[in-house]
């Protein structure tokens, strides 16, 4: 099994939490982002690595040569990265993935059972989605057709009182899902030149044309993204105690 990882993008947002470091090289509690991510892919047996980097990606490289000697992991470098988005790292990955497997972003803590749940649940094409949260413009938020768990729509543009969720941004595809989406991302940003948007909206095209995107309510488990001074103030005290 293999897990794609996008960590390109740069600090903006951050300010002095993450001065001279990737914002994934951010340590709590005495183990990094990046260093709690690999262990809960290595703890649901994942295999492989697949991983975008940009912004200063020698020191990415370096902290898992030290910690992670063995792991196999294929980097592939955006060197735009402070011009596109995520969306266009996830269509970087298109050639030397095969397969389905778990997508996630680099800037999430979270606790390794919501992988668990992802594998154990009866929908190979799915993502984890925190249902007990107060939402706000910022989220990726997910609305679902009544009565089930299949998305009907996904984006930050979504009314808050409409939504069920936060979208926490990991998913799991199946190999066919992720050969449509390829697709989907090559018209979009070779085309249609977007390469400056988050890869829900190709989600979003994939939903609207008839591909079924299912919630997993990641339930009691613990989650949060990283984007600014205060998320990592929150994780100390609210994520990592739990997890």
């Amino acid at each position: 099994m293999q897990a794609i990882i996008l960590a390109a993008g740069c600090n903006r947002r951050m300010g002095k939490a993450a001065q001279d470091i990737p914002k994934c090289l951010i340590e709590l509690e005495g183990k990094t982002i990046l260093e709690r991510i690999i262990e809960n892919l290595l703890f649901v047996e994942i295999d492989r690595i697949v991983m975008t980097v940009g912004y200063l990606h020698k020191k990415i490289r370096t902290f898992v040569r030290e910690n992670f000697p063995d792991l196999d992991i294929t980097y592939l470098f955006n060197s735009d990265y402070e011009n596109n988005n995520n969306s266009y790292s996830l269509w970087m990955t298109r050639k030397v993935v095969k397969g389905g497997g778990i997508l996630l972003d680099s800037d999430i803590v979270f606790d390794a059972r919501i992988l668990k749940k992802l594998f154990v649940s009866p929908y190979t094409d799915c993502l984890a989605v925190c249902t007990n949260q107060k939402l706000g413009a910022e989220e990726i938020k997910v609305t679902v057709l009544d009565g089930t768990g299949r998305i009907s729509e996904i984006g930050k543009d979504i009314d808050p009182k409409t939504a069920l969720g936060e979208s926490i941004g990991i998913e799991r595809f199946s190999g066919e899902f992720m050969q449509e989406l390829y697709r989907v991302l090559d018209r979009r940003i070779l085309k249609e030149s977007r390469i400056n948007e988050f890869y829900e909206a190709s989600f979003q095209e994939m939903i609207q044309n008839g591909h079924p995107i299912y919630a997993m309510d990641i339930g009691i488990h613990k989650a949060a993204e990283l984007d600014f001074p205060e998320d990592v103030k929150y994780a100390r005290k609210n994520i990592i105690p739990f997890i």
